[in-house]
């Protein structure tokens, strides 16, 4: 299997027939402190190219143990830069903030040996939610601008889970806001961090708590408050407030058991109060 996409601003510069070759000089050439990541058989990393800033993800294949341990453990394994790359483009089709991608290129059908590369924009001078709301309880923010990130959290759920795509990884971190936005009437705020998300016709409602209570859980020290909890069930529920904690109540209990218990795992004790 061959799939490759180079965007228009770098045909001059790369050759889509030799890119998963460049993406091989960039990643044998960067800095060890432009590495973030670099174990089972992906590397990413920061580079710069004609003076902009990308991040590349390079996959050389993880091995057919690696691939047999996942399976054990329940997990699909992550052979390569496909999944992330069809994410974000569906991401984009249903208008959700996320990466901006420079080019991709997949080789190989072999899910233990697949090579594969993405190169997205840096998401230059944005900071992520976890960051971003850290001193929240401490000191919170103008009400106006919680409800404008509120709904833009529930809005991104609903419109992911909605068009068939659940994160896997979905907290705070992988949120980055672009803070220029705050002043504009559309709020950008990123989705990144795609590599594990899984696609469908639909989202499973297992998936949905899932991702749901992650977010909450990385939320539970920025002094939520029970409102706060309605605005984002309400913006996020298709019926409102009326169908989420009707008919839909159990699901919103089962978020929030599964969120209370990731904070007790990771804490060793109980979440803030409300």
């Amino acid at each position: 299997m061959k799939a490759s996409y180079l965007r228009e601003d770098l045909e001059g510069h790369i050759g889509s027939d030799g890119l998963l070759d460049w993406a091989e000089s960039i990643a044998s050439q960067v800095q060890p402190d432009q590495v973030y990541r670099n174990k089972e058989g992906r590397i990413t990393l920061r580079f710069e190219h004609q003076g902009q800033p990308f991040f590349l993800k390079l996959h050389r294949g993880i091995g057919w143990r690696e691939v047999f341990k996942n399976l054990l453990q329940l997990r699909l394994p992550i052979t390569s830069a496909r999944n992330e790359y069809e994410a974000v483009r569906r991401l984009e089709s249903l208008g959700i903030d996320t990466l901006a991608i420079a080019a991709y290129s997949l080789h190989g059908i072999n899910p233990a040996s697949t090579h594969s590369m993405l190169v997205t924009d840096e998401l230059s001078g944005t900071v992520s939610l976890e960051d971003y709301c850290r001193d929240w309880s401490a000191s919170p923010p103008l009400a106006s601008l919680k409800r404008r990130l509120i709904n833009k959290l529930a809005g991104s759920a609903r419109g992911m889970h909605g068009g068939g795509i659940n994160h896997r990884d979905f907290y705070l971190c992988h949120f980055h806001l672009d803070p220029d936005s705050l002043e504009s009437p559309k709020l950008r705020c990123y989705l990144i961090d795609l590599h594990r998300a899984q696609l469908r016709e639909s989202t499973p409602r297992r998936w949905r708590v899932k991702d749901i209570a992650g977010l909450y859980f990385s939320a539970m020290d920025c002094g939520l408050s029970r409102r706060d909890l309605l605005r984002f069930i309400h913006q996020y529920s298709d019926g409102g407030l009326r169908q989420a904690l009707g008919t839909d109540q159990s699901l919103w209990q089962e978020v929030e058991r599964r969120a209370v218990k990731l904070y007790r795992r990771e804490h060793g004790s109980a979440p803030p109060q409300l």
